[in-house]
C-alpha cells in the first residue's frame, strides 16, 4: 500500500474545500523525479482523435442527427501505446468504479498520481486523458456505427449483429434518451481538453529551455503545473464515473446522477483562465527574446545595409509596415521614410532630452557645414553623410513630448528624428551595440550598417568638420599627423608644452615683412586682451628669441620632407599620408609674400592662414557676425568662417610656388596644395607651378593643364 493510501484510508476530502496550496503540497507528495518516459506527443495524438471525434459524435446524438464523414487523423501512429495498454486500463477501471462524490474523485485522482509519480507532469495528465478516452470513445462510438449501419441499409449483417452485441454488453442502447445528461458531460469533456491544451502549450515553452531570469514569469507556471494536472486529472476522474449512469436502463431513475457541486465549474474556470494568463505572458516574453536575438544577428550579421540594421533598432514589428510612424524631419515636422537613410553614412545622435545643448549646437554646425564646399573630401561625399536622432526618456508622457517639440521648433534642427521611440527591444540593442548609458553618444554608422566610429562626440568637438568623414582612424590621423610639428616647435620654444597641455588657442606665425610681422602682432594683441576672459589665446612668433630658429625649423621640415618622400610607397599610408601633405601646405604658406600664421587649439592644428587675410580676420573682431558671447560657436569655429570669408571676397585663391630639389619627383603628378583648388601642377624644369590663380588666354579657368 502506498504511502499516500495508508494516510488517506480513514479520511476523504473534497477538494472543492482546499485552496491551490493545500492542493499543490498534496500532489508534490506524489511525485518522484522523472525517470519512466513515453512518447507524450503520440498518446496525446491517439487520444485526443479519439476524444474530440467522440465530442463530436455526441452533439450529434444530442442533436438527434447523424455523423458527418470524419474520419481518424491519417498517419496516426498507434503503436507506442501499446506499452501503455495495461496500465491505461487499470487506471480506467479505477475511475469507471469510482464512487459518487467529489471526496471519492479526489481519492482515486491521489491513487493514479501515486501509480504515475515516475512520470513528467505532462505525461501524468496524457495518460489518464488516454485511459479516459477507453471509455469516452465506446459510449459514442458503439451507438453512432450503429446508427450508420442502419441508415446505409447495404451493410454487411455480421457487422450488425456484432454492433448491436457490443452496444448491448456496454449498456448502450438507452444512450440517446439522455441528451441532457450528455450535454453537461459534453461540457465538462470540453473544458478538460481545454486544460490539456494549456498543458501541452506548457511543455512545449519550458522545452525551449530559456532560464527563469530570461522568461520570469516561467516560475510561477512552475508552480501553477502541478495543480492544474491535478484537476485535469480530477475532471477525467469525474467525466468516467459519470460514464456509468449512461449504462444503466432506469434512465428514469434521476437519483443514479451524481451532480457536480455548482461551483466546480467556477473553480475550474479561474484555475484555467489563470494558468492561459501566464502562458500568454511567457509566449510574449519568448517571442521578445526571439525578435531581440534575431535582430541582434541583423545587426551583427554580413549580408547587411543601414535601412536593415536602423529598422532592427527603433521600429517595432507591428511598425513594419509604415516607418512614417516614428522617423520625421526635424526642420518641418514631416514624417520620412527610412529607406532615404539608404546607402548613406549615418551619424546617430543618441541622448536624453535633458542637458544636450551643446550637442545639439555641435551637430547643427556639422549639419551646416556638411552643406558647404567642397562636397567631397578624401573620396567620400558629404550628401552621403546624413544625422539621425534618438531621443531616449523613460516614458513619453505629454511633458516629455512637448520639450521635444519645443526643441525641434527652437533649434531648427535639420536632421531625421525618432519621436516618441518606446520600444522596449531596440532601446535594449541600442544600449548593448553602443554602450549607451543614459549619456549622450554620436556612433556613426556606414551604408553597409557596421559601425566605423563608437562615438564621434570628441572628435566632432575637437575637429568639427575638419574631423571628416569621422572615422575612428581619423581621430589617430589628425591627433597625429602634427606630431612632427610639435616636435619642432617645442624643441624651440619648450614653454609650448604647457599652452598645449593647458588646451590654449595658440597663434603661430612669422614671414619675411617686419611690417605685417608688428601689425599681426599687435592687433593678436589686442584680441587676447579683448576675450582672455573666455577664450586664452596664446601667440609664438618663429624665431623672437633667436633669429636662428627660423632657417633651423624651415631646414628640419625640408629634412622631414625628404625622408618621407623616399620612405617605400610615397610616404606609406594613414598618418605617414596626410602628414607628408600637411608639410608641402606649410611649405608652402611660407613662401606667402606677407606671412604665414598656424592657429591650433592645444595640439589639434585647425588653420593654416595667409598673412594678409589672417590679419584682417584678428583685426575686424568686433564685425564677425557670429560672437562668442553667446556661446554659438567656439572661438575656433567663428574665427574660420569668417577668414573664409574673407579669403573668397577678396577673390580667386592663390596657389603657390615651389622648388623641388628631389630628383625622383620631377615626374610625378602633384596636386596643388591649396585645398581650394586641388587641380594638378605644371612641371618647369625643377619647379613645380601652379598658375591657376593666374590668367592665361585659350585655357578653360578649372583646366587640369598648366
Amino acid at each position: 500500500m502506498s504511502n499516500y493510501q495508508i494516510a488517506s484510508s480513514n479520511v476523504l476530502q473534497s477538494p472543492l474545500e482546499l485552496d491551490d496550496d493545500q492542493i499543490l503540497e498534496n500532489v508534490y507528495k506524489t511525485h518522484f523525479h522523472c525517470v519512466e518516459k513515453c512518447d507524450v506527443q503520440c498518446l496525446h495524438s491517439v487520444a485526443s482523435n479519439v476524444i474530440h471525434h467522440s465530442i463530436a459524435i455526441t452533439d450529434c446524438l444530442i442533436n438527434k442527427g447523424s455523423q458527418q464523414s470524419d474520419q481518424f487523423h491519417e498517419g496516426s501512429s498507434f503503436g507506442c501505446v501499446q506499452q501503455l495498454t495495461a496500465k491505461l486500463k487499470r487506471i480506467a477501471c479505477q475511475m469507471l468504479c469510482t464512487g459518487r462524490g467529489d471526496k471519492y474523485a479526489h481519492h482515486t485522482t491521489m491513487l493514479i498520481l501515486e501509480q504515475l509519480k515516475a512520470y513528467s507532469w505532462d505525461a501524468k495528465a496524457l495518460i489518464v486523458q488516454a485511459a479516459f478516452a477507453l471509455e469516452f470513445g465506446k459510449l459514442s462510438h458503439i451507438p453512432q456505427s450503429q446508427s450508420q449501419s442502419q441508415s446505409q441499409g447495404e451493410v454487411v449483417d455480421q457487422l450488425l449483429e456484432v454492433e448491436k452485441s457490443l452496444a448491448e454488453l456496454n449498456g448502450l442502447p438507452s444512450l440517446r434518451q439522455k441528451s441532457e445528461e450528455l450535454v453537461i458531460l459534453n461540457g465538462l469533456v470540453k473544458k478538460v481538453m481545454q486544460m490539456i491544451g494549456c498543458i501541452r502549450e506548457w511543455k512545449e515553452l519550458i522545452s525551449k529551455e530559456y532560464e527563469i531570469k530570461e522568461v520570469p514569469i516561467l516560475s510561477q507556471t512552475l508552480h501553477q503545473i502541478p495543480v492544474i494536472v491535478y484537476w485535469t486529472i480530477f475532471t477525467f476522474v469525474t467525466c468516467t464515473a459519470q460514464i456509468n449512469y449512461f449504462t444503466t436502463t432506469h434512465h428514469t431513475n434521476r437519483d443514479n446522477r451524481y451532480e457536480l457541486p455548482k461551483h466546480f465549474d467556477h473553480r475550474l474556470d479561474g484555475i484555467l483562465k489563470s494558468f492561459q494568463g501566464n502562458l500568454e505572458d511567457c509566449k510574449k516574453q519568448i517571442e521578445a527574446i526571439e525578435d531581440y536575438t534575431k535582430r541582434k544577428n541583423i545587426i551583427y550579421g554580413g549580408n547587411k545595409d543601414i535601412v536593415r540594421v536602423l529598422r532592427a533598432l527603433i521600429i517595432s514589428t507591428h511598425q513594419y509596415s509604415d516607418s512614417r510612424q516614428i522617423v520625421y524631419c526635424g526642420l518641418n515636422g514631416q514624417p520620412v521614410k527610412i529607406e532615404d537613410l539608404k546607402k548613406k553614412h549615418v551619424l546617430l545622435f543618441i541622448s536624453g532630452l535633458e542637458n544636450i545643448q551643446d550637442e545639439i549646437k555641435l551637430l547643427k554646425g556639422i549639419y551646416e557645414k556638411l552643406k558647404e564646399e567642397p562636397r567631397e573630401v578624401e573620396g567620400y561625399k558629404k550628401e552621403d553623410f546624413k544625422i539621425l536622432w534618438i531621443p531616449i526618456v523613460d516614458e513619453w508622457n505629454e511633458r516629455n513630448k512637448k520639450d521635444l517639440e519645443k526643441m525641434l521648433e527652437d533649434t531648427k534642427i535639420g536632421w531625421y528624428v525618432v519621436k516618441d521611440f518606446n520600444f522596449k527591444t531596440g532601446i535594449r540593442l541600442i544600449r548593448e551595440v553602443f554602450k549607451y548609458k543614459d549619456k549622450s553618444i554620436i556612433p556613426l554608422l556606414s551604408p553597409q550598417g557596421q559601425v566605423e566610429n563608437d562615438d564621434t562626440k570628441l572628435l566632432l568637438s575637437v575637429w568639427g568638420i575638419d574631423g571628416f568623414p569621422f572615422k575612428a582612424s581619423d581621430y589617430t590621423r589628425l591627433t597625429q599627423q602634427w606630431n612632427w610639428f610639435w616636435n619642432e616647435i617645442t624643441k624651440l620654444n619648450p614653454r609650448m608644452k604647457d599652452f598645449i597641455e593647458d588646451d590654449y588657442y595658440i597663434f603661430i606665425f612669422g614671414g619675411t615683412s617686419s611690417k605685417w610681422i608688428e601689425e599681426f602682432e599687435t592687433a593678436l594683441n589686442t584680441l587676447k586682451r579683448q576675450i582672455e576672459t573666455t577664450v586664452p589665446i596664446e601667440l609664438y612668433r618663429l624665431g623672437r628669441d633667436d633669429s636662428r630658429a627660423v632657417p633651423r625649423f624651415w631646414i628640419a621640415i625640408d629634412i622631414l620632407l625628404a625622408n618621407r618622400k623616399h620612405t617605400k610607397g610615397g610616404g606609406g599610408e594613414g598618418v605617414m599620408d596626410f602628414s607628408t601633405r600637411e608639410m608641402k601646405r606649410l611649405l608652402f604658406l611660407k613662401q606667402d609674400p606677407k606671412g604665414w600664421v598656424i592657429l591650433s587649439k592645444g595640439s589639434n592644428v585647425k588653420l593654416l592662414g595667409q598673412g594678409e587675410v589672417m590679419y584682417r580676420t584678428v583685426k575686424e573682431f568686433e564685425k564677425w557676425p557670429r560672437k562668442l558671447d553667446d556661446q554659438e560657436v567656439s572661438f575656433d569655429v567663428a574665427f574660420k568662417e569668417y577668414y573664409e570669408r574673407i579669403k573668397l571676397k577678396d577673390g580667386p585663391p592663390k596657389c603657390e610656388h615651389s622648388e623641388i630639389t628631389y630628383p625622383s619627383d620631377i615626374l610625378a603628378r602633384i596636386p596643388c596644395p591649396n585645398v581650394d583648388c586641388g587641380r594638378s601642377m605644371e612641371v618647369t624644369s625643377v619647379n613645380y607651378k601652379c598658375c591657376h590663380g593666374l590668367e592665361q588666354p585659350n585655357v578653360p579657368p578649372r583646366s587640369n593643364l598648366c
